[in-house]
């Protein structure tokens, strides 16, 4: 199923808590000497246009993006995130959401390899235009997971993996884990780092289960919602649980998660979860 575009949701409170993750863990990585590898099996179209039609359509960055672009003083992660949105919106005005692909390629090192996946066909031109034939990026128009598994384990033994899929399908959720499993078989010291939406918190509650049994270590789970749990159509939170996260990410989600609560949430009905999933041993 190819009907999911992420235009619709650039720039939503769900992005905003995605990339700062995401940016945060890319600060602490290419500190390294070492190159690192970047996979991100779901890329979608790389940068979005926020006054174009599909990000017109419901203004899901007015509750997102937007909020933070003038707010005051912010948490070290937010402002480091919202930084790199101003790195792509010259003029000053915010009219660009950079998506995980650009977030990458600005951020990566010469020496660092991203590899993009993306199986939407509109999409996947998008994306290879925005990389704008990079020589350190490689843009597959294939499945992310079966791209994955071919890129495990990385030459230097260093990799960052950003899993987002549109779980347009029920399965996705359990196929995920799997797909998770087997990666960490064939490398077990990679970061991954997964994004998931709550619509039925159910699924969210099996698929922590799933990998609590799993057998892998040193899980952290970092959610960010705009109100309770609901039985009706939608999203109301959404968050990232993180294997092997850098030490640091701990630490810089308590202060960013009840920053973004009091900041982007109304009348007290947003909320936030930082759990050590799983121990580190």
């Amino acid at each position: 199923m190819l009907s999911y575009r992420h235009g619709f949701h650039a720039g939503n409170f769900a992005d905003v808590l995605k990339h700062t993750v995401l940016v945060h863990m890319l600060d602490y990585m290419i500190q390294k000497d070492k190159p690192l590898r970047i996979i991100d099996t779901h890329a979608g179209a790389g940068v979005y246009k926020l006054n174009g039609p599909q990000a017109q359509k419901n203004r899901e960055f007015d509750s997102g993006i937007s909020q933070l672009w003038e707010s005051g003083p912010q948490p070290k992660a937010v402002a480091r995130f919202v930084e790199q949105v101003r790195h792509v919106n010259s003029g000053g005005a915010l009219q660009l959401y950079p998506g995980s692909p650009l977030l990458a390629q600005t951020m990566m090192r010469p020496v660092d390899r991203l590899f993009l996946h993306e199986l939407h066909p509109a999409d996947f031109q998008f994306l290879r235009d925005c990389m704008r034939d990079d020589k350190r990026i490689r843009v597959e128009n294939e499945d992310g997971f079966a791209g994955l598994q071919a890129l495990l384990p990385p030459p230097d033994r260093r990799a960052l993996v950003l899993i987002d899929p549109s779980y347009e399908v029920k399965n996705d959720y359990q196929h995920l884990v799997k797909q998770i499993v087997q990666a960490h078989k064939r490398f077990a010291t990679g970061t991954y780092a997964i994004w998931y939406p709550v619509v039925l918190r159910q699924r969210i509650d099996e698929m922590e289960l799933a990998l609590k049994k799993s057998g892998i270590k040193n899980i952290q789970l970092m959610e960010f919602g705009m109100q309770p749990d609901s039985q009706e159509h939608g999203m109301t939170s959404s968050g990232m649980i993180v294997i092997n996260p850098p030490w640091t990410l701990w630490a810089a989600m308590e202060e960013t998660l009840p920053w973004l609560v009091d900041t982007l949430t109304e009348n007290g009905t947003g909320f936030y979860r930082l759990e050590q999933l799983v121990a580190e041993k």
